[in-house]
């Protein structure tokens, strides 16, 4: 099974690193991060192709800064999906991890979220988002299971 795993940067990152440890080697990796962001692919415990798209948006940029990185970033994210063809997208933060499970969906693949550990009563943005749209939805703390119905309690990472 092919998985594309999105690397956001930060802590989003490190919960995805270590969930693909979990995950263990039995599966094909692929994983998708931004260009811009300061990683260290010597991170990456379990092998997979690293894929390196656009940041869609920065703190600073204008309107048509965030416009223009948006729409290369998105054009990124579908060539790489359209090539890699996972069955599943994984991730857990960022906007980035948002597109590529909106463009997964509609080329076939299912859309994995996993809210940060650092959301402990309230879902984030990118949560409220793929709370809707995700086909497993992962939290990992109760209150946010208590909450929302079709989450998934999965402990922490």
């Amino acid at each position: 099974m092919k998985l594309l795993v999105i690397l956001g940067g930060g802590g989003h990152t490190t919960e995805m690193l270590k969930l693909v440890n979990l995950l263990g080697p039995g599966y094909e990796y692929h994983y998708l991060l931004v260009k811009e962001v300061d990683f260290s692919q010597d991170r990456i415990e379990i092998p997979g192709k690293v894929h390196q798209i656009r940041r869609p948006r920065g703190m600073h940029d204008s309107v048509l800064a965030t416009i223009v990185n948006s729409t290369v970033a998105l054009a990124q994210i579908t060539i790489t999906l359209l090539r890699v063809r996972p069955q599943a997208v994984i991730g857990c933060g960022p906007a980035v991890s948002v597109l590529a499970s909106i463009v997964g969906k509609l080329v076939g693949a299912k859309a994995i979220h996993v809210e940060t550990g650092s959301r402990v009563s309230t879902l984030s943005l990118s949560g409220k988002i793929m709370y809707k749209i995700a086909d497993l939805f992962f939290v990992q703390w109760t209150p946010l299971k208590d909450k929302h119905p079709k989450a998934i309690y999965a402990g922490r990472l």
